[in-house]
């Protein structure tokens, strides 16, 4: 079961964060946003399927979070978990932790922000566009 974003780059993606990467419905984005790998997203959280949100809210769910441009992809994987909200209406976040709130994607991803290749994070920084496609299995 999957759920697809279409969103783009912005010159202030930097991919520094340490705990979180993000995809956002925002047409902005500041330096101090150094989760935010993606803008201006077509859809967020409150907008996916309801099988697919009750699918992640399995506690044994595998998620699976790919970003893909013209040029670079890359994934990362994380777990799904009943506490899941995914109700906002503005981003998506993944979490290498176990926080939850109504942006929560994910818990207990492989990487943050920080753990995606420099090669797509630059392209993203070139604005390019991409698809983010998060996947479920459980």
């Amino acid at each position: 079961m999957e759920e697809v974003i279409h969103a783009r780059g912005h010159e202030h993606v930097s991919a520094e964060h340490q705990s979180t990467f993000e995809v956002t419905t925002d047409d902005y984005l500041t330096p101090a946003g150094d989760c935010i790998l993606a803008i201006d997203a077509d859809r967020a959280p409150a907008d996916f399927d309801p099988d697919f949100v009750e699918a992640c809210r399995d506690a044994t769910a595998r998620i699976t979070v790919t970003l893909e441009t013209a040029t670079h992809a890359d994934s990362v994987t994380a777990r799904g978990d009943p506490s899941l909200e995914l109700t906002s209406e503005r981003s998506a976040v993944g979490r290498t932790s176990e926080y939850v709130d109504e942006r929560t994607l994910c818990l207990e991803a492989e990487h943050a922000a920080a753990g995606f290749d420099p090669d797509l994070v630059a392209t993203l920084a070139d604005g390019a566009d991409v698809t983010v496609t998060i996947t479920v299995d459980s």
